[in-house]
């Protein structure tokens, strides 16, 4: 949710999450399961996100405060229990006289008054923050080191959702997604916390997350069966069978460590700190988690769950002493435990003077690659705020654009497909630096990069920087601070993340959150002409010793290395078995899965405290939208509370562009921004972007039209490339200029570049089958039947990567022939007649821009040819066969199935999205996650297209799964008959909660625009609601008939290892393709 977007691997700070399933998603698939999370690598709290997607928010606009004019139309069905003005607290009820006040004080910029508390009879730590924010947030953090890589942080952090002592179920998590209203529910697990936080907009259903959180993590069910589902477990069907290991946790981390970027991000983080607990994996090294004993796992859980050593955050608009009174409930039992706090401390590494280096390998296919960085540790006592901001803004100037000095002398070495730019880590105690390349061409030239790295830091250290490079640069981290964007994603956990890399290690919480003293000092020694960012080079990166290289290398045979390694590992345990010991495992093993299958008896399902249909809104919220023209051009305004920044999207109908062309639209976006224009080249264009607006990205967006009456459509695509950006009003117009610039005269002519994008986003494509195979056999199943997920496939799918393969060859060769296809989408795009603006602010905002909107309309080119809609459908690849099979070098699998469920001319209902959504908290998260093990499993009911797919994440199985998912039908079929009220009501409840999630006002412009394309209108948004609060277990029923026929005809896409898909493909027939 919250990664740093320039990223290319997944990071040293990883953070495992336990059901991605419970986060609201945008669009797509929704987990059941668990999934990484990174957050902003900055204390500071401003994720490194933005609306703008790609694009990091950039240049200041200084004075507006984030919380003020919350729209109407953001209200829910909240309890009354909501005070008249958060930021003013009394602290005269009783219940204050439990807590000590440690410190009061207002963050002024964000208008949040922010109170520390400290539990006077635990010593619990409690930070209180109102906002007139009605997006609720709690957290109960502890401080967890390990000092193995058994993984226990991590499974203790699935294992505590799985029953307490006020609620003995088998999983009161899963039964809060199946009713909630939730816009966050979640936990992580980082190398030294495990943070459990919870956020609604609902009161009511806020506070029944608390409750049931927190008797989680204090008073957890834990049990050896626990450690078996969560964790691992030898698990055996009959005694002539051979042992395998199970396990969610077990099998999560071995499509972790299957992951090259992956592999290589954990060995940096371990040997940067040899000495600590940051030296060993909290997430588990699957070739040591089978090591984790019961008493060690329960042991670990009594050691640091305890209020002692906790930090308990509230945020929002509700009651002070009210949420005191809910913590007094549960603190009130405990003893303080002095130990707990002494014995979680994480203790500092301490610097070494010689750099040194580190060499291990991946599995990889024959075209594996090798991976190098180079990695400091930054310091060994604690950083000041204004140095430590100061670091942000260095690292944003050494890599945080293309063009940035460091990251473009490596990208432009030739060395490497793609730039490994992870830069500054500051959420841990201790600070990081990291920096290199991927896909090496010759691991002899390793020691090059190196030497450019460290030249390239010389050189800058000696003549500093541009000072307007220094000004985009800390305008682009200003406008970041204020906007405050955090998109879908709760503020206030955004403020929870920020303040426990202070608060975590004893320092305060609120530093973080204060950005205005640092920045204003920062700019004061700037002014003065001292070398700031050439100080902190040479301390931090040329004269630290601290510093290790890391190479990854390819191994062929590793991966059946690591499999020989553990099938003689567990052929060498079962030896030592007796056979009475081996019928106990057959034993154990069919016990476990009537556990894991059994239902909770509904006298148990009722302890969960629940929202009722009462407590929904009836009425959908509708964004406000005016439609209207200039010069011909179709204009949509959105009246919206943006503080001041106005926020465009210029879209272009892609439907002018060839089949055959659309795989280099990627690029081709890519070139708009970072190409440069014949006025501007790549450096200036990217400046002025920084210095005057708030980011300029693209992207492409390509549905299909909605039906009306309920009934799926004809195909009717609906495709668009956007040039998308924000800046203050007074910024407009320079905003429009550069998007109008990138649009009509950029500069396609630089070979070099482009063939280093296309390598990027090769080495980018083949991270992704191994780390996020689910989504590419989702697209490809969904290729064989939609025209819209066909040149979706066609432009960043499976079939896309060998036409990137193919092209790298072809710009070597043949440039001309490239760069006229560049050439000539734009001349087919870029035409007034295929123009539509996207416009979100206030109306003053629109009263001031209106102008220069007339000035960019005006300028468009008009072209006098005829525009041709290409017909996409006649070109789609004809699928034949059961599906596909795809190999890739990983120890699981990504196993999907999909197809139509509803004809043309059927008509739907949105009650079918209320059975979709049940069916990931229910059927396929007992069976593929459970009992299966997966690390997830997903689903997603499309009623435009009429189209339905499965997908599992990090799979074990593969024909099992499949098996599963055909049994859909016969267990809806079965749950209709016994559906009780409360368990459809429950079920309704979630999906609101899902239609009804918090957007930002950019977001909000952006959805109220699609909607428009594709005729989404208020009123059938309106019918498929009602069509939601009405449905019954007929609709349970009916949707089962339809999803017979996926079982009977649907399209399999799997995404897995060699071995799995060779055996599974004895019954399955699919056509098999060596990917990686």
């Amino acid at each position: 949710v919250m990664q740093r977007t320039r990223h290319s691997t997944v990071g040293l700070l990883a953070v495992s999450v336990v059901g991605m399933m419970a986060m609201r998603p945008v669009s797509g698939f929704m987990y059941t399961g668990s999934a990484r999370l990174f957050h902003s690598s900055s204390r500071f709290i401003a994720p490194r996100i933005s609306s703008l997607g790609k694009a990091r928010p950039l240049v200041a606009a200084k004075g507006f405060n984030v919380f003020n004019n919350r729209p109407a139309s953001s209200q829910t069905c909240a309890p009354t229990m909501v005070a008249s003005d958060p930021t003013t607290i009394e602290f005269t009820a009783p219940i204050f006289d439990k807590y000590e006040i440690v410190k009061e004080d207002m963050v002024e910029e964000y208008g949040a008054k922010v109170v520390l508390f400290k539990h006077k009879k635990t010593g619990a730590e409690v930070m209180s923050v109102s906002v007139p924010d009605e997006n609720k947030v709690f957290g109960i953090t502890f401080r967890t080191p390990p000092n193995d890589s058994t993984g226990v942080p991590h499974i203790l952090e699935h294992s505590v959702l799985c029953g307490s002592r006020k609620y003995p179920l088998k999983e009161p998590f899963v039964e809060l997604l199946k009713g909630s209203m939730n816009t966050f529910l979640n936990a992580f697990t980082y190398p030294d916390r495990t943070c459990y936080p919870v956020a609604s907009q609902n009161l009511k259903d806020f506070y029944n997350l608390i409750n049931v959180y927190l008797d989680s993590v204090l008073h957890p069910t834990l049990t050896p069966w626990t450690l078996k589902q969560e964790g691992w477990h030898y698990e055996v069907e009959g005694k002539d069978e051979p042992l395998t290991y199970k396990g969610v946790v077990f099998n999560e981390m071995k499509g972790v460590y299957s992951s090259p970027d992956a592999v290589h991000g954990r060995a940096c983080q371990q040997a940067l700190f040899p000495d600590n607990t940051y030296g060993v994996d909290s997430g588990g090294d699957p070739t040591v988690i089978p090591e984790l004993t019961f008493d060690k796992f329960s042991g670990f859980h009594t050691k640091f769950y305890h209020p002692s050593n906790s930090r308990i955050y509230f945020y929002g608009d509700d009651d002070v002493p009210a949420r005191l009174e809910l913590l007094e409930s549960f603190l009130e039992e405990f003893e303080a435990l002095p130990s707990a706090p002494k014995e979680s401390q994480v203790e500092w590494q301490k610097k070494r003077s010689e750099p040194w280096e580190l060499t291990q390998t991946y599995p990889a296919g024959a075209d594996g690659k090798p991976l190098m960085t180079v990695n400091w540790l930054i310091n060994d006592k604690t950083l000041e705020p204004q140095e430590e901001l100061a670091l942000d803004v260095l690292d944003d100037l050494l890599m945080g654009t293309p063009v940035a000095p460091l990251y473009k002398t490596l990208r432009e070495s030739g060395l490497g497909e793609s730039v490994l730019s992870d830069g500054l880590e500051t959420v841990l105690q201790q600070a990081t630096y990291s920096v290199g390349m991927k896909g090496i061409n010759d691991v002899e030239k390793i020691p090059e990069i190196e030497e450019k790295v460290l030249e390239t830091l010389k050189e800058i250290a000696s003549k500093g920087f541009e000072k307007s490079a220094i000004e985009a640069s800390l305008n682009s981290l200003e406008f970041r601070l204020r906007e405050f964007n955090t998109g879908g994603f709760p503020r206030g956990l955004s403020f929870m993340l920020g303040s426990l890399s202070s608060w975590l290690y004893d320092r305060d919480p609120m530093e973080p959150l204060r950005f205005e003293k640092p920045l204003a000092e920062l700019r004061a020694r700037l002014d003065k002409g001292e070398p700031v960012f050439q100080d902190l080079i040479n301390k931090y990166l040329i004269e630290n010793g601290h510093r290790v290289t890391v190479k990854t290398l390819p191994d062929t045979k590793l991966e059946e290395e690591i499999i020989a390694k553990e099938k003689a590992e567990l052929a060498a345990v079962r030896s030592k078995l007796s056979a009475e010991e081996i019928d106990n495992l057959v034993e154990e093993t069919k016990l476990l899965k009537e556990r894991q299958l059994a239902e909770d008896p509904p006298e148990k399902l009722a302890l969960i405290p629940s929202l009722t249909m009462d407590d929904l809104d009836k009425e959908g919220r509708n964004i406000p939208i005016e439609i209207g023209e200039e010069k011909g051009v179709k204009v949509l305004k959105h009246d919206l509370p943006t503080n001041g920044i106005v926020y465009a999207d210029v879209g272009l109908d892609m439907r002018v562009v060839p089949f055959d062309l659309l795989p280099l639209m990627p690029l081709f976006c890519r070139c708009l921004t970072e190409m440069g224009t014949s006025d501007l080249d790549d450096i200036a264009l990217s400046r002025f972007i920084q210095t005057h607006t708030g980011g300029v990205y693209t992207s492409t967006s390509t549905t299909q039209k909605y039906g009306a009456g309920n009934k799926v459509p004809e195909q009717e695509v609906v495709s668009n490339l956007f040039v998308r950006g924000k800046a203050t009003y007074a910024k407009a117009g320079e905003m429009l200029e550069v998007m109008h610039k990138v649009l009509t005269d950029t500069n396609f002519d630089n070979k070099a570049k482009f063939l280093q994008m296309v390598l990027e986003t090769k080495a980018r494509m083949e991270g992704g089958m191994v780390g996020s195979g689910h989504s590419y056999a989702a697209g490809r199943i969904g290729a064989r039947y939609q025209i819209a997920d066909a040149v979706s496939e066609h432009m960043s799918g499976l079939s896309s990567y060998g036409f990137i393969k193919g092209l790298a060859k072809e710009v070597e060769e043949d440039w001309g022939s490239v760069l006229n296809k560049l050439l000539q989408i734009r001349d087919l795009l870029v035409d007034r007649r295929n123009l539509l603006v996207n416009l979100s602010a206030e109306q003053k905002g629109f009263d001031q821009i209106q102008s220069k909107l007339t000035e960019y309309v005006s300028a468009m080119p008009l072209r006098t040819d005829e525009v041709k809609v290409q017909d996409w459908a006649a070109e789609m690849h004809k699928f034949e066969g059961k599906g596909e099979g795809f190999i890739v070098p990983t120890q699981v699998n990504y196993v999907g199935k999909g197809g139509p469920m509803f004809a043309p001319g059927e008509e739907t209902s949105g009650s079918y999205g209320v059975v979709a959504r049940y069916l990931r908290t229910t059927w396929l998260w007992d069976k593929v996650r459970v009992v299966g093990g997966a690390y997830g499993a997903m689903n997603v009911y499309n009623p435009s297209s009429g189209m339905f797919k499965y997908v599992s994440y990090r799979d074990p199985n593969l024909e099992q799964t499949l098996d599963t998912y055909d049994g859909t039908g016969e267990f809806l079929r079965e749950t209709a008959k016994e559906m009780s009220q409360t368990t459809l009501a429950n079920a309704i409840i979630g999906m609101i909660g899902d239609m009804d999630s918090p957007m930002s006002p950019d977001q909000k412009g952006f959805t109220s625009m699609d909607r428009y394309l594709t005729g989404m209108t208020d009123e059938i948004r309106q019918q498929r609601r009602e069509q939601v609060l009405g449905t019954t277990a007929k609709d349970f029923e009916a949707f089962a008939d339809r999803l017979d026929s996926v079982a009977k005809d649907g399209t399999i896409a799997v995404i897995g290892s060699k071995a799995a898909l060779e055996e599974a493909n004895k019954k399955l027939g699919l056509d098999l393709t060596q990917l990686l």
